[in-house]
């Protein structure tokens, strides 16, 4: 023992004499034993005395002397029995404090505010910081912020890294409002809440390694289908059709065998893939190269292949990523083709999509969903039929189409607007004019929830994202749903359809429709206010069949011709008022280029009754420049920003629109954006368009 242990016991000694401290608890029951044990010798000596005098007497004098020894071997013995306690108690602390010190593990204690009042050993080499480090917890680790702190909360938990180290934080608060009440050196008020708060470390870098290599080895599943295979042999030689078919196949092979990747083919087109968790993340860093590679096989075809790939990952087993996988590929054939989506529980992720879907020349698909759409509609006993909010031509003529389908099959119809712009009024007045009887055609929203009953059936027209359609609450009314339109699928779709028909290919959803009414039935008369609806929807959407128009929209077109639709008529419809005319001449003089190949400009929606359909105008007209690839115009409009996008064929304007929560075409794609001025509107594009041509989608 040192010389100042010796001294510290001395003056403890001496302090506990002076203040005559008590023993208590069970060290006092023992220490008073032998007291306890004289008390009952006595009194057995008082019974002996009665029994025996002499005998007596001898035992009490025993007696006496015991209880004398036994009070001065207490009194002595105390004040050594309280050092050897204060010894104990301090050697005992010490050793605490040096095994603290000592613990492999790190740790540290806090004040308040964050900043380091002790650590360990450990947590110095940790840090690599020396003994009486006192700084903010901040500066060794940013993530622990003061919020992060437990406040409320006695004890928190997160992740952190340091030096490339994963650890998990765990900090606990340590109340000193018992330890201040019972101190003697300071005070404290009634209400004081004060505390330290103890931050261990749990390194577990070892295991986030361990369980990033096992994820890396799990299994993802995906169907590859070749996109226009039928096509493709066609436009080849038949002696060399199999070449071309075994160039692809080996094509396909040799690309997933470089990833340690297996490939099985189910059909002639289609394939199914299973590769390794780590080797997804290779393809999406490469953003599906394969898409463009399988278009370099040529061996004299006039028409490249195109391949579309659906992969699901991150499911709770294989069979959810297949589940996954198929959505996927639906989706990416919905799509129109030539891309490559991933569907994980978070969402889902495109690639591709920058080529045009290969119209079909066939139109054995249309007759078919024709026949499905009479049955549907024969055994209901009305229709109601509904485009997307703020009703355009093309979906109004859609609609139309619809109602004479329901009405040559004997079924009453009936057609959802709640706004009869300026952009449609015309073609609303050309069908009114040819409806029969005094029957109540178009309704409102209101209107229709209260027509719709379980017997009825919902046709969906030019749209397919239920959030934007005229009267969502139709749906959840209507058991059987019809979807038909030409817009690509988004992460948003009309689930539970009894029939979708989604042809990206197609012009327009008037030219589904027009297809459609070829195969209803024979007798099938279209009037010519409704002929002229339609064929307005195929001449807008088409912008004067310039715009996505192949050999079946004229088709359409020259079927709508036969049944009275009149180009004089419907181009008398769309002649413009001075101050629309102005506004979009406006949109187009105040056009801003950005990155020398996006024109963007602003439509003015004061005094305007349809100012998106402007801007969708404007945006058709911006393209005339001379070396603009995609335009887009925004307009301000019911406290919503609309986002019309344009472009010709080099650029896909769906792909930089989806990015804003919109959708469309490759050419033509439109955006809402709620909560946001036209200039934070225009820097979100500007930033969306700046980051695809940073990550490559773009070029």
């Amino acid at each position: 023992m040192t010389f100042e242990r010796l001294k510290l016991n001395k003056l403890l000694r001496g302090n506990f004499v002076k203040s005559k401290i008590k023993i208590k608890g069970r060290l006092r029951t023992y220490l008073q034993a032998f007291l306890i044990l004289g008390i009952l010798l006595a009194a057995v000596d008082i019974g002996i005395c009665a029994l025996d005098t002499r005998s007596g007497i001898l035992l009490s004098v025993f007696v006496i002397i015991y209880l004398a020894s036994c009070l001065l071997l207490l009194n002595y013995n105390k004040p050594i029995i309280m050092n050897e306690l204060v010894s104990f108690a301090t050697q005992y602390g010490q050793i605490q404090r040096q095994l603290l010190r000592d613990l492999e593990l790190p740790h540290a204690l806090l004040d308040e505010n964050g900043k380091v009042i002790w650590t360990n050993k450990a947590f110095e080499m940790t840090v690599h910081k020396e003994k009486g480090y006192n700084k903010g917890i901040h500066t060794l680790f940013p993530e622990i912020t003061k919020e992060k702190l437990p406040g409320e909360l006695v004890e928190t938990q997160f992740p952190i890294t340091f030096e490339e180290r994963d650890f998990e934080a765990r900090l606990k608060k340590i109340s000193l409002k018992e330890m201040v009440a019972k101190s003697d050196m300071i005070q404290a008020s009634s209400d004081y809440d004060g505390y330290l708060i103890a931050l261990y470390l749990f390194d577990e870098t070892a295991l986030n390694i361990a369980l990033k290599e096992n994820d890396n080895q799990s299994l993802v599943v995906g169907l590859l289908y070749l996109d226009n295979y039928e096509e493709a042999l066609e436009s080849v030689e038949e002696v060399r059709r199999s070449l071309l078919t075994a160039l692809i196949e080996r094509k396909i092979n040799k690309y997933f065998a470089s990833i340690d990747g297996i490939v099985k083919k189910m059909e002639k087109d289609k394939f199914f893939v299973v590769l390794r968790k780590e080797s997804l993340r290779t393809l999406q860093e490469n953003r599906f190269d394969l898409l463009e590679e399988v278009k370099t096989v040529n061996i004299g075809n006039e028409m490249s292949v195109t391949i579309s790939i659906g992969i699901g990952a991150e499911g709770l087993s294989y069979g959810q990523n297949y589940e996954f996988s198929r959505t996927a590929i639906d989706l990416a054939l919905g799509r129109g083709g030539d891309q490559a989506i991933v569907k994980t529980p978070e969402g889902v992720t495109y690639y591709g999509g920058k080529s045009q879907q290969v119209e079909k020349n066939t139109r054995v698909k249309a007759r078919v969903k024709a026949h499905a759409l009479k049955e549907i509609i024969s055994t209901k006993d009305r229709v109601i039929v509904m485009g997307h909010r703020i009703t355009d031509v093309d979906s109004f003529g859609a609609a139309v189409g619809i109602y004479r389908i329901a009405r040559t099959l004997g079924r009453s119809a009936y057609i959802v607007v709640n706004e009869v712009t300026s952009a449609i009024k015309p073609l609303v007045d050309a069908f009114l004019a040819h409806v029969e009887g005094d029957e109540l055609v178009i309704l409102n929203s209101a209107q229709a929830i209260e027509v719709a009953n379980s017997n009825s059936v919902l046709v969906v027209v030019d749209v397919n994202k239920p959030s934007i359609t005229e009267c969502p609450e139709l749906l959840k009314l209507c058991r059987s749903i019809v979807v038909l339109d030409h817009h690509r699928k988004g992460d948003e779709v009309i689930e539970n359809a009894t029939l979708s028909y989604v042809e990206p290919y197609a012009s327009s959803a008037c030219e589904l429709v027009a297809e459609i009414l070829q195969y209803i039935d024979e007798g099938v008369k279209v009037k010519h206010g409704e002929a002229d609806c339609l064929y307005a929807g195929i001449v807008i959407d088409t912008n004067n069949f310039i715009t996505k128009t192949g050999v079946r929209t004229f088709e359409a077109a020259a079927f709508l011709r036969r049944n009275g639709a009149d180009v004089t008529r419907v181009r008398k419809m769309f002649r413009e008022d001075a101050a629309v005319y102005k506004a979009k001449a406006d949109a187009v003089s105040q056009a801003k280029i950005f990155k020398n190949v996006f024109a963007i400009s602003v439509c003015n929606s004061k005094d305007l009754d349809s100012p998106t359909v402007i801007g969708a105008q404007a945006a058709n007209e911006l393209l005339n420049i001379n070396g603009i690839k995609a335009s887009f115009v925004l307009t301000d409009y019911n406290q919503t920003i609309y986002i019309s996008g344009r472009s010709i064929d080099e650029i896909n304007v769906q792909v930089i629109l989806e990015k804003l929560g919109g959708g469309g075409h490759m050419n033509i794609a439109g955006a809402q954006l709620k909560g946001k001025t036209v200039e934070e509107a225009m820097e979100l594009l500007k930033a969306t368009l700046s980051k695809m041509i940073e990550e490559g989608e773009l070029s």
